[in-house]
């Protein structure tokens, strides 16, 4: 087994556990907004910053896949043409890089908010609906 099948099975794995923390993440966004103080949590504090360092370890392997395979000489003018290439080597890792930055962001401010503010609410959707559009969901349910 070659180092990039072992990059590629990690990523798909870690796809999972992302899938997990996101779900998560966003039951404890809905509930701290939804809640009657809309304090924040220790939950909501631990979930946005497990799903965020998840978002970073997804990242970090993509960019390494990225680049591998970019480095066997693929022209881009062809990933550009091909609607299912330009998805998976342009338009899904910047989608997951854009989600990365605003989950960091949600987590900083929600490590000094007291309570939750729209802000971090929409941010937080923001992240978890690129999330889901860049999510390979055929290879999960098998589509």
């Amino acid at each position: 087994m070659d180092f990039r099948h072992i990059l590629i099975k990690a990523h798909q794995g870690f796809g999972y556990l992302e899938l997990l923390f996101v779900a998560l993440f966003v039951i404890a966004l809905l509930a701290t907004m939804f809640g009657f103080s809309g304090k924040v949590n220790k939950f909501l504090r631990k979930t946005t910053l497990f799903t965020m360092v998840f978002f970073h370890i997804q990242f970090l392997v993509g960019i390494i896949l990225l680049v591998t395979f970019f480095n066997q000489g693929v022209n881009m003018g062809e990933v550009m043409k091909n609607s299912a290439l330009r998805f998976q080597y342009v338009e899904h890792p910047f989608s997951m890089l854009v989600a990365a930055v605003l989950m960091t962001i949600v987590n900083k401010k929600l490590k000094t908010a007291d309570t939750i503010s729209v802000a971090i609410v929409v941010m937080g959707l923001i992240a978890v609906a690129l999330f889901g559009y860049a999510f390979h969901w055929a290879r999960v349910f098998g589509a």
